[in-house]
């Protein structure tokens, strides 16, 4: 982070132009009308804030539009939160240097939203305030004289609804307008002393620094007790520092000026002050409709149960409707391959495209319907006001973990897939909250462990016996869970320490949703998944596709397959000739993948696993289900010479992990044996399609690797302590 102070901005022919807003007054819905489909998302050097740029023209003017994350005030308390700061002062390297600022505040909730507004203007750019909902003030008997408003605050004003883009062409000429003009005085609202204070600082640091930090970095720092703007300085300065700037914070509370809370009084007093005579309230005003649907959907008693039903019917809905477009996709998947297939002849090449690259496309596009299905109903319910109520109604059960009441929505998602619940935990401002989320959701039981403990409860627990088998498969279910709790007490109390922020949230009147919008947020982040983690899936199915395939001579195996496909071509072919070489097809497959980097590799963990009751075979099925669980199961019936198209359900598949063997003839596969595979699939991280996604949420490597490490050794601690249990226990039966 530089310390030079930023030049004046000049308006050019491309604008560059920041929006920036409290949660729920409409940002994002403003963001996507100016900007549609000219949108691009990233993340910002080193932190986990999403970089979303847009672009839109206006006449011959071009404007580049920087959608900062939603606030409630510029006072930065972490990392993440000072790239708005950075960006706004000029100081973040990878944006350009902005022309004008554009705040946009909710018109029903005026007072509130000038806090905001008030900073925003203590920086000196040209700025726009932007009135959204403006139809909503005015349902709620809320009259605002937009001239007078304009005249007191010194800063054109624009009154809009943006979900119905009303206001958008008057926005487009203010924003052209203000970045011509200079920008109005920065808003001086504290006491004098404190500004004469603040400069005495900035003389200080220029003694050591050879320059003077921007004056809202200087007032930052002594109004921000152990925010990030006095980490980043004292790493600079030293601890020297800390001492000066307890000393001018007790000079100012001997002069009356008390910090850190003369801060939000002079604030609000200031917002008070200009909105005298420019708002008025009917005095007739009685509950809004928002009002009274709120007296049940936040009722102690009803909303939770309420809650439950909307996610209940969500994740229903996801899975029947996901369902259809998942097999089509599958079947798609299946027909290429059987193109190409027929094309080739088996060989490298063939191996390569069929199960490498297409395997890998179609191990992306396969999560594809659940991700959009999942974000189309959470732009629905954030569109039309209920995702800040159900974030309030969980909140409370939430805050015992030391999240929040925003993280239950990405955790609920992870049941599904942890892919898109680890996107939606973008919905959570708090950077320690949405850290800590991230990094318990891939503990939630996805859909990809069904198949796996699906197999395993069916060889020992008969089909007539549904209710222990619904038992054993509640138990995996919740162990994640239950594991959840104590690694989110943790994490919140070592590496994500600090103050839990209030929970402080606008309920935004109810509304229909706009479908303009809907759609938008519903293809920004299946475009995300797939351009920027699907990339990374692909890569890694590939790899792990090598890894099992050489070294190896497969000269026999593709003679034995090729006449195969030979034999099945023609009109009457000899069954006795078709078993017969699929009989020799699975040997010789099942004898490869033992010969491959993948089967090397399992016999050289043989020794790590088997505390855990497990033989080379079961290891290379965990190695081969990095790229995705379920793969296990298709691994597991190649080495059992069983051929690669055997499911959960397959017989024959059950039939030969009965009857697998250690070499003494000891049966492998026990119900201790049975239940660590279980946990170990419950608690590891063997889905490579996560873990990348983490690293775009996250913008680091770390943490997947972080997230890899984890939870692997929570799995092998877990599978070793069943194993052991579960095995003093037969004995002693």
């Amino acid at each position: 982070m530089s310390l030079a102070t930023p030049t004046p901005p000049i308006a050019t022919e491309r604008l560059n132009v920041a929006l920036i807003g409290n949660p729920n007054t409409g940002k994002s819905t403003l963001f996507n009308a100016l900007a549609g489909m000219q949108a691009r998302v990233g993340n910002y050097p080193g932190v986990t804030v999403e970089k979303k740029l847009g672009h839109f023209r206006h006449g011959k003017q071009s404007v580049t539009l920087i959608d900062l994350p939603g606030t409630y005030s510029l006072s930065p308390r972490t990392p993440d939160e000072m790239v708005s700061v950075d960006v706004l002062l000029g100081r973040q390297s990878d944006v350009p240097r902005l022309d004008a600022v554009v705040c946009i505040i909710d018109a029903s909730n005026l007072e509130r939203n000038l806090y905001l507004f008030g900073q925003v203007r203590e920086l000196g750019l040209p700025t726009v305030l932007v009135l959204n909902m403006t139809d909503v003030a005015a349902a709620r008997g809320v009259s605002i004289d937009v001239p007078k408003l304009s005249e007191r605050l010194g800063v054109p004003v624009v009154a809009m609804q943006a979900h119905r883009r009303k206001g958008l062409a008057e926005l487009k000429e203010a924003i052209r307008d203000v970045a011509k003009s200079k920008a109005a005085p920065a808003v001086r609202v504290l006491p004098e002393v404190f500004y004469l204070e603040a400069d005495a600082l900035g003389k200080w640091l220029a003694g050591r620094l050879g320059e003077s930090p921007p004056p809202y970095l200087r007032e930052r720092l002594l109004l921000d007790v152990g925010g990030q703007t006095e980490q980043v300085f004292l790493k600079k300065v030293g601890p020297e520092l800390a001492s000066q700037l307890s000393e001018a914070r007790r000079r100012l509370a001997e002069a009356g000026c008390r910090l850190p809370s003369a801060e939000p009084i002079a604030r609000y007093r200031w917002a008070k002050e200009r909105l005298d005579g420019v708002l008025t309230r009917s005095s007739t005003e009685s509950a809004t409709a928002s009002d009274r649907i709120d007296r049940i959907v936040t009722n102690r008693a009803f909303g939770p149960v309420i809650f439950a039903a909307v996610m209940a019917l969500i994740f229903i809905s996801v899975y029947s409707l996901a369902a259809p477009l998942m097999d089509f996709v599958e079947s798609g998947q299946e027909a290429v391959a059987g193109f190409v297939s027929g094309s080739l002849q088996p060989g490298p090449l063939r191996s390569l495209l069929v199960d490498g690259v297409i395997a890998g496309v179609g191990g992306v596009l396969i999560f594809l319907p659940q991700i959009a299905m999942l974000f189309l109903f959470i732009a629905i319910l954030e569109d039309c006001g209920y995702m800040a109520r159900a974030a309030f109604v969980m909140d409370k059960l939430m805050t015992r973990l030391g999240l929040s009441g925003k993280s239950f929505v990405p955790l609920m998602s992870s049941f599904a897939c942890a892919i898109p619940g680890v996107m939606a935990t973008r919905v959570i401002e708090n950077t320690r909250d949405r850290m800590v989320t991230i990094l318990i959701a891939p503990l939630m039981s996805c859909s990809a462990r069904l198949p796996v403990y699906t197999l395993l409860i069916a060889l020992f627990i008969p089909a007539s016996q549904p209710v222990k088998q619904g038992l054993v498969l509640f138990a995996m279910y919740s162990l994640g869970v239950l594991v959840a709790i104590p690694i989110a007490w943790i994490l919140k109390r070592t590496w994500f320490k600090g103050e839990p922020p209030p929970f402080v949230m606008e309920l935004p009147g109810y509304k229909i949703p706009g479908l303009r919008n809907v759609a938008f947020r519903v293809y920004d982040r299946s475009k995300a998944f797939v351009t920027r983690a699907g990339t990374l899936i692909f890569a890694t199915s590939v790899l792990v596709w090598a890894a099992g395939y050489f070294p190896g001579d497969r000269a026999k195996l593709h003679a034995v397959e090729a006449e195969i496909e030979s034999l099945e071509g023609q009109a009457n072919p000899s069954k006795e000739r078709l078993e017969e070489l699929s009989e020799q097809q699975n040997l010789l497959a099942g004898s490869l993948i033992e010969q491959s980097f993948l089967g090397r590799a399992g016999h050289a963990i043989e020794p790590v696993v088997k505390p855990l009751g497990w033989d080379w075979r079961i290891g290379i099925g965990a190695l081969a289900s990095f790229p995705a669980r379920e793969v296990i199961v298709a691994t597991l019936g190649t080495i059992y010479s069983l051929g690669g198209d055997v499911n959960e359900e397959s017989d024959t598949l059950k039939d030969a992990l009965r009857d697998a063997r250690w070499p003494d003839g000891r049966r492998i596969y026990t119900v201790p044996v049975a239940l660590s595979v279980m946990v170990f699939f419950a608690l590891c991280a063997q889905c490579a399609a996560t873990l990348m996604v983490i690293r775009r949420e996250t913008n680091s490597w770390f943490w997947p690797a972080f997230t890899f490490t984890y939870m692997t050794v929570l799995a092998y601690v877990g599978a070793f302590a069943t194993y052991q249990i579960g095995t003093l226990i037969v004995r002693n039966m």
